[in-house]
């Protein structure tokens, strides 16, 4: 975890000892810290007319809370809108849904012959997965690879959608920052050094433990901010006027060992954008 600094307020530094990725609540009895998808205690679902699941908090509840690492705030009903949340609940988000594209890129960029890649989520745990593939349409053609989806909602299918794409030539996998893929991850990692096929993933640890690249926002970075809303609510201000903030820090790791056993040449340029290579 990276260290707090001095010049941060002593409540939010309070509120980071010990806290890495994991959901947390603050011992203050006035505000509630939370990283994730929303409690089953405080929330209750919905469809919308587009046929998405929504979740929306209780009206009983009353406390403040300041959420983090959550990737579709506004489409899972958590709030109102991303500028003025409403309510008593605001925070910031995970997910930047334009990464499709800079996934795409970056693995075009490590394996130059890709022509064909699939985006591996399960809709159940993502609820927010069609704004996945709306952002389809925005990958530059110049990219010359196609992007197809492959929704998955157990074992069986994600070992079956993989060995469809590696059945045929040039194909890679974006893996999608979802529940269900982070606790699968051993999986699609194996899946993918049996076929050989390149993977990008959105969370650093991925790497550490053999995955080939990964390019997502610092989640110690987002963790760290939320800290700060807490403290500005502690200090009287309230959740609804907060704007729901999105990711500013992202970060690109590059594991050359893996690299070295798929056959693939990491581009110097590639290198010299990472923050961390992992030889």
């Amino acid at each position: 975890m990276a260290r707090p600094s001095r010049g941060r307020p002593l409540l939010a530094r309070n509120i980071l000892s010990g806290h890495g990725a994991s959901c947390s609540c603050m011992r203050s009895p006035r505000t509630i810290r939370k990283c994730g998808p929303a409690s089953r205690r405080f929330a209750k679902g919905s469809r919308r007319s587009d046929g998405r699941k929504t979740t929306t908090f209780k009206s009983s509840i009353t406390i403040p809370i300041v959420f983090s690492v959550v990737n579709d705030p506004l489409g899972q009903g958590f709030v109102a809108s991303l500028a003025r949340p409403g309510g008593n609940i605001t925070g910031f988000t995970f997910v930047e849904f334009t990464m499709v594209g800079k996934w795409l890129e970056m693995l075009k960029e490590i394996a130059p012959s890709l022509r064909r890649v699939a985006l591996i989520f399960n809709p159940q745990t993502a609820p927010y997965y069609p704004i996945y593939l709306h952002e389809f349409g925005a990958v530059p053609a110049t990219l010359a690879a196609e992007l197809v989806a492959a929704p998955v909602r157990d074992e069986a299918e994600v070992e079956a959608a993989v060995a469809a794409l590696a059945r045929e030539p040039a194909g890679g996998l974006i893996a999608a920052p979802d529940p269900f893929i982070n606790t699968r991850r051993g999986l699609i990692m194996a899946l993918a050094k049996r076929y050989r096929l390149p993977v990008i993933y959105g969370f650093r640890h991925y790497v550490t433990e053999g995955a080939l690249m990964s390019y997502g926002p610092d989640t110690a970075d987002i963790v760290r901010r939320s800290a700060s809303y807490v403290d500005r609510i502690l200090k009287g201000e309230k959740p609804a006027d907060l704007p729901v903030q999105a990711p500013t820090k992202f970060e690109l790791v590059i594991n050359l060992k893996t690299a070295k056993a798929l056959d693939l040449t990491v581009p110097s340029a590639l290198l010299a954008q990472a923050d961390e290579v992992i030889e």
